[in-house]
């Protein structure tokens, strides 16, 4: 896709502008630019992701095993409406957070994504510290969702757990090393999965809630008004309590959305990534509506918010608010349909961690922040070192083997629990950024390959929410006899360390943070004007209708 005077909305500007940039005026400190996507990622990495994979992953991202399973811990903290409100302000955040991501992205389309933007709009140190905060997450999650596996199988039997494991961590290093394409498949299958189970529950629930069950009577609202819309957190009285409870949803809702960042770490792997990336952004608004908003409402329409069947964690199906319904109301094989499916879900997690893992990773070597070996990739275009390397740590999934390695391994997990609100916080802090330098350099932002012209303002309120998610992500340890040391470790922890990594990369090779004037908005538009993208044609028919996943 090239540069244009005529603007489409769906995907940018076309061929034929006759503004001054598209002519090739660069600063001096722009023409000394290297290349926006590396030689190496063009030559290395093969295009093998198309627009049905990149959606369909971008909805995997967005449907979790926390939809499924946390539910129940949701309703029970803050009341139907408190769970409602809650998880409906982090889905405006991560909507926010998406069309910015897909902004920068178009614009940026390299491996790494958000990570790499870092240290094209900010500062290489940013780059580094966040980059391997994420790596240190990524590489965690893979055993900590072979554990959940684990869990999800010890639902129908408890024999050969260190078998299972084993299987899990060779079918995830299999799909990871043979062929990015071979990815986008699995992911595609598993999405279509969780869009059958998710769509299959909301009407069970429908069904179940107003009486079409036989010998049930209708249930409609009547749990909203008994034991009520909201929930006293920790017992405290009034107002202040039920705005507590409220708030805790908000938090724990944060956790339910992680992943959703990573659709863009491929974006080299990734067949017209300035027209696709941004399109499965831009759907995440009817993602989160139709599956989380909706699911959170039936939920809070089936179960009280007081049922002490919720007190039950037992990380597999028969904790979901959605058995417990269809239990009792007697359809019995509802259970294991939700287990097996969201067993799927945690290994779709585990192979999006994996690919997520491995991608920054190879960012970061290609700006020599990580050893070299890492930039070692098969002949088709996998960055084998880096999955050998990040499936040899997914062996720490035997951890859970043993009851006091399984404390120690969450104890590291624990560490980066937060680190998807400061993934979140950067991609909104590089989109502001951008707009930034636009302004500065006297760039109009219909130039960019796709824009909006309220992002800088909704980039600026997820900004500060990420920040003040962070600050007030352990509040409960605070209230006066509710300390717990592992709840402020998760909370808080990973704030520092991405500090020092800031600092420690900063002085060690003497970075510094880029003036307005140095971004390389030109120098990418150019790349843009170049190399251009075959325009995708629009959908029609019955396609136009199609707001999920292409």
């Amino acid at each position: 896709m090239a540069l244009g005077n005529t603007y489409d909305p769906e995907i940018g500007p076309y061929e034929g502008t006759h503004s001054k940039h598209a002519e090739g005026e660069f600063s001096d400190v722009q023409k000394l630019h290297e290349p926006i996507v590396e030689e190496a990622e063009e030559k290395d990495l093969a295009r093998a992701l198309t627009q049905r994979h990149i959606q369909m992953i971008a909805l995997a991202g967005a449907i979790g095993t926390g939809l499924f399973l946390s539910l129940g811990g949701a309703l029970q903290t803050g009341g139907p409406v408190g769970a409602l409100l809650g998880y409906a302000l982090i889905g405006a955040v991560v909507c926010a957070v998406q069309f910015a991501l897909g902004e920068v992205s178009a614009l940026f389309p390299v491996t790494g994504s958000f990570v790499r933007h870092a240290e094209l709009l900010f500062d290489p140190a940013l780059g580094f510290a966040v980059g391997w905060n994420v790596v240190y997450g990524a590489f965690l999650g893979v055993p900590s969702e072979i554990s959940a596996s684990l869990v999800l199988i010890q639902y129908w039997t408890d024999k050969y757990a260190a078998l299972w494991i084993t299987i899990f961590i060779i079918v995830t290093f299999l799909v990871a090393i043979v062929f990015v394409g071979i990815y986008g498949e699995v992911e595609w299958f598993f999405a279509m999965l969780k869009i059958c189970l998710i769509v299959g529950i909301i009407i069970m629930g429908l069904v179940i809630d107003l009486g079409g069950v036989k010998g049930q009577d209708r249930i409609g609202f009547r749990y909203w008004r008994n034991p009520g819309p909201f929930v006293a957190y920790l017992g405290i009285k009034g107002a202040w309590g039920k705005f507590l409870g409220f708030w805790a949803v908000m938090n724990n809702a944060v956790y339910s959305f992680s992943g959703v960042e990573s659709l863009s770490v491929a974006a080299a792997e990734t067949q017209n990534p300035r027209q696709n990336i941004p399109k499965a952004c831009k759907r995440v608004f009817a993602r989160v509506t139709i599956f989380y908003i909706l699911s959170v409402l039936v939920v809070s329409m089936l179960v009280p918010s007081n049922d002490d069947a919720l007190n039950e964690d037992s990380g597999n199906a028969s904790s979901s608010p959605f058995v417990l319904a269809a239990t009792r109301a007697g359809i019995k094989v509802v259970p294991s349909i939700i287990n097996a499916v969201v067993l799927t879900s945690a290994w779709s997690a585990s192979n999006q961690s994996l690919l997520t893992g491995t991608r920054i990773l190879y960012g970061l070597a290609l700006k020599k922040q990580a050893p070299q070996i890492f930039l070692r990739t098969t002949k088709y275009g996998i960055p084998w070192v880096c999955v050998v390397f990040q499936t040899a740590i997914a062996t720490l999934a035997y951890m859970s083997l043993s009851s006091g390695a399984l404390t120690v391994f969450y104890w590291f997990l624990d560490l980066t629990s937060a680190g998807v609100l400061v993934s979140w916080a950067v991609i909104s802090f590089n989109h502001i950024r951008m707009h930034q330098a636009l302004k500065k350099q006297g760039i109009s932002r219909t130039e960019l390959p796709w824009s909006h012209w309220w992002t800088i303002y909704t980039s600026w309120a997820a900004l500060i929410a990420c920040i003040v998610f962070l600050l007030t992500g352990g509040f409960s340890v605070f209230i006066r006899g509710n300390w717990d040391t592992a709840t402020f470790i998760s909370s808080y922890l990973d704030i520092p360390l991405v500090i020092c990594a800031y600092l420690f990369w900063k002085f060690f090779k003497g970075t510094s943070i880029l003036s307005l004037d140095e971004v390389p908005i030109l120098a990418a538009l150019e790349e843009i004007r170049n190399n251009p993208e075959p325009k995708i044609p629009k959908a029609t028919g019955w396609r136009r209708l199609n707001v999920l996943w292409g």
